[in-house]
């Protein structure tokens, strides 16, 4: 069985429970060979390089488009990756070889950078090309620094290990994502070994241009795609559960044994990601099957996302949202009978790159429920623009996920329990399909809303 395995920044740097959970086998200790680990970087390295996923205070690459003092961030980061390097030398890795490697990467860096910005100074090149190839060119350095400490740690431990760095960073060529990715894995046995791959992947398409932050699941899919493996695998810090253990207590949290690549979409559409949806269509596509696992539980079989799963009983799987959205009332009495309405919303949200998570209509009115951000007092300018009234509410969304929902009973059960709790809905969507029902509610009343329709719907209190 041949499979491509994904492992997370957060289980990357906790690598000793990943040699003894996922590489060595739980209970008889013995190494399965026919495996490519897809590898992230350290948790917070990328965050360095580019810029704080959550807060988005500058790294090394804004302080070089700004023009900033970077190579002092360079520094940094060296000094903060070396520090990790020593502290792998329990379990195996050879921390004077990696110290090496990770130096050499970032001194080439460095005088890329440098000839970058000589280049970009000129006027001669557009300034968003070579922003664009520094960006691709930090990012890279996260993933293959982790991913040759990986095969270093595995290959001292006895196991036969090859890594793939599909950073490219080395050679001049041009290819196409797959066109690397077969290249690099050309002439490997695979049955033989245990294969390390950066989860970033140079491209002519520019890997980070299309799917920024998401690249390392992207090359996850893509390496599953191109190879033909017999099954997927992301191996998380968590179950994918019932809902957020934090929320409802790890005993309240219910593992989810089944699901499908739909349900999956709607994780994602908000921010409880199974797996980026631009990585799930091709393996939705090519008909391979995802199983979820958790790195600290190796002997949990964890979740199957397949394609045309649908679970013999009537029932929610998830109760999920996030209270982070704006509600965006647009209400115009000229709209009734109106046609385009939607077409000119449409294009406001298009200019400024933002979809939205909900929708709700009636005959004068149409609400839309986005992510709160910078965008938003933009967005709201111009369609005050356009309509006669538009107003905003920060607020909570809550769903009521599953494969198979399309039963009586279900919405009206949802929106007692919330009344019961004295939880006011402040809108309601559900589509045909009915996978997903979605509420918002207070923004304060988010964790309460979640609480009760958790312990009622999944855990069966």
């Amino acid at each position: 069985m041949l499979t491509v395995e994904k492992i997370g920044g957060t289980s990357m740097s906790q690598f000793g429970d990943v040699l003894e959970n996922i590489v060595f086998d739980s209970k008889d200790k013995e190494v399965r060979y026919g495996r490519i680990f897809v590898v992230s970087a350290y948790g917070g390295v990328t965050d360095m390089l580019l810029e704080h996923k959550k807060t988005g205070r500058p790294g090394i690459y804004q302080k070089f488009a700004n023009g900033e003092d970077y190579e002092a961030g360079l520094d940094l980061l060296l000094e903060r990756l070396k520090g990790l390097n020593s502290g792998f030398a329990d379990i195996g890795l050879n921390v004077e070889e990696a110290d090496a490697f990770i130096t050499d990467r970032i001194d080439k860096t460095r005088r890329f950078l440098y000839h970058m910005a000589e280049v970009m100074a000129t006027g001669y090149v557009a300034r968003e090309n070579i922003l664009s190839a520094a960006r691709e060119l930090l990012a890279s350095i996260g993933e293959s620094h982790s991913g040759f400490n990986a095969a270093n740690i595995m290959n001292n431990n006895g196991v036969q290990t090859v890594f793939v760095d599909l950073s490219g960073f080395h050679d001049t060529h041009s290819y196409s994502m797959d066109g690397r990715i077969q290249v690099c894995f050309k002439g490997i046995d695979l049955k033989k070994n245990v294969v390390i791959a950066t989860g970033y992947t140079k491209s002519k398409e520019g890997i980070m241009r299309e799917f920024d932050r998401g690249y390392s699941e992207v090359t996850f899919s893509r390496v599953a795609v191109v190879l033909n493996v017999d099954e997927a695998i992301i191996h998380k810090e968590f179950h994918l559960s019932s809902a957020d253990p934090k929320i409802v207590g790890r005993e309240n949290a219910i593992p989810v044994g089944q699901t499908n690549y739909d349900v999956a979409d709607q994780l994602a559409d908000v921010g409880m990601e199974a797996i980026h949806p631009k990585a799930s269509k091709p393996l939705e596509t090519a008909n391979i099957n995802l199983r979820i696992k958790n790195t600290f539980e190796p002997d949990h079989p964890g979740t199957i996302i397949s394609r045309d799963f649908k679970g013999v009983a009537s029932k929610v799987d998830i109760v999920t949202g996030t209270p982070n959205i704006i509600m965006i009332d647009i209400h115009d009495s000229l709209m009734v009978g109106e046609v385009g309405i939607d077409l000119k919303i449409g294009e406001v949200l298009k200019k400024h790159d933002v979809s939205y998570i909900m929708k709700s209509t009636n005959a004068n009115s149409i609400t839309l429920g986005i992510w709160n951000n910078d965008k938003v007092a933009g967005i709201v300018a111009v369609l005050k623009e356009e309509f006669q009234v538009v107003d905003t509410l920060p607020a909570a969304i809550v769903c009521v996920i599953g494969s198979n929902i399309a039963q009586p009973g279900i919405l009206a059960k949802a929106a007692g329990l919330l009344s019961e709790n004295r939880i006011n809905i402040i809108c309601v969507s559900q589509s045909m399909r009915q996978v997903n029902v979605q509420f918002v509610v207070e923004k304060e009343k988010f964790e309460d809303a979640i609480l009760c329709l958790n312990n009622s719907l999944c855990a069966g209190k």
